[in-house]
């Protein structure tokens, strides 16, 4: 735990603001980090000492000479986890360094915890990379994702619920992402990694569907919260890990087909125009020439609101901000240009695979 680069950085640290000569030592005894370069490597026998003894061991102008390597001041054991993983040792005075040479160790000690959980953070979200990595290949070795969940502790149990966010511009860091959801996913949950700088990935594993809203809402809020520009976009719930590169595909077709200016988008919400984009383009092109003529992409926008109202007249007009008057003047209008009638339930539905093709 306490390698070469994380004693120097210590060293550094520590040495500039005491403006003391800073060493430490590894637990066979040996210089790995110092203020003073030509001491590296060296065998240093007080801290050899302290490593047997586990004790501190002060080292007086008197006694210098007597450990092999060492100058005088104070080597107190630097320890993480119960064990002694090296030495420190502050060189000076004793008696004018013996005041903060317990603050130095602690500091220490909790850097190299702090370096230690970075890396587990680290390691375990690589962890989760992999796995999710081998859940969207064509042919999953289930082998692999099982041993990354066994090294994870943890286990994933249907149902399941996919989550895509594309995030596009922002101002915080993927960990401070990772670490928000990872916070409202909770503990045997589902996990989040990053599929690549930009787009966050996380899943819902095992619990109800009730409970999936309410953390997925969660989530959203706060990346709202950070005023995050983002868009997201979930699958249908699904219970084989068999799947998993379907429900994704389903999330990446939705942020594809989904309108500018929206961020929460359901898979299930946009089924049915999924289905359009799925079909031999040449086909939907035919199709939407046929029907788009110039009264149809004139009214397009009122065709669509229309649509989105349930065929709600007043509703359309409050939302277009026009008289209904003028809203049935121009559904009118495509009725007797088309010969589809848009209040008509079969014509409304070809008028509207008709726009749903032309995007």
């Amino acid at each position: 735990m306490l390698t070469k680069e994380i004693a120097q950085t210590i060293v550094n640290e520590t040495s500039n603001k005491l403006n003391r000569n800073i060493n430490i030592m590894n637990d066979a005894g040996i210089i790995i980090a110092s203020t003073d370069p030509k001491r590296i490597s060296d065998i240093h026998e007080g801290a050899q000492e302290v490593v047997k003894t586990r004790q501190p061991l002060t080292i007086s102008a008197d006694n210098k000479h007597g450990w092999r390597g060492s100058h005088q001041g104070i080597n107190l054991p630097i320890e993480f986890q119960e064990e002694i993983v090296g030495v420190i040792g502050i060189t000076g005075n004793p008696e004018e360094v013996k005041d903060f040479a317990g603050i130095v160790k602690m500091i220490t000690e909790l850097m190299i915890k702090q370096k230690f959980i970075a890396n587990q953070l680290e390691w375990q979200q690589r962890t989760k990379e992999m796995i999710i990595e081998e859940l969207l290949k064509e042919a999953p070795s289930y082998k692999n994702i099982e041993r990354g969940l066994h090294l994870l502790e943890t286990t994933l149990n249907g149902p399941f619920t996919i989550h895509i966010v594309q995030l596009f511009d922002r101002s915080i860091s993927n960990q401070t992402i990772l670490q928000l959801t990872e916070r409202m996913i909770g503990d045997g949950h589902g996990f989040s990694c990053f599929i690549n700088i930009n787009r966050l990935f996380f899943v819902f594993s095992g619990i109800s569907e009730v409970e999936v809203d309410k953390k997925r809402m969660l989530i959203y809020k706060e990346l709202k919260k950070k005023k995050l520009a983002f868009k997201l976009a979930f699958s249908t719930p699904f219970t084989l890990l068999e799947d998993f590169r379907h429900s994704y595909t389903s999330c990446e077709l939705a942020l594809k087909i989904s309108s500018a200016d929206e961020d929460f988008i359901s898979f299930a919400d946009i089924e049915a125009e999924a289905l359009i984009h799925l079909i031999d383009p040449a086909w939907t092109q035919k199709f939407s020439d046929r029907v788009m003529n110039k009264s149809v992409k004139k009214y397009s926008h009122t065709l669509g609101t229309f649509f989105n109202k349930n065929l709600n007249i007043q509703h359309t007009a409050d939302e277009l901000f026009i008289h209904r008057n003028t809203l049935i003047y121009r559904l009118t209008k495509i009725h007797e240009e088309t010969g589809y009638d848009p209040k008509n339930f079969k014509d409304a539905l070809t008028l509207q695979l008709a726009l749903w093709c032309s995007k």
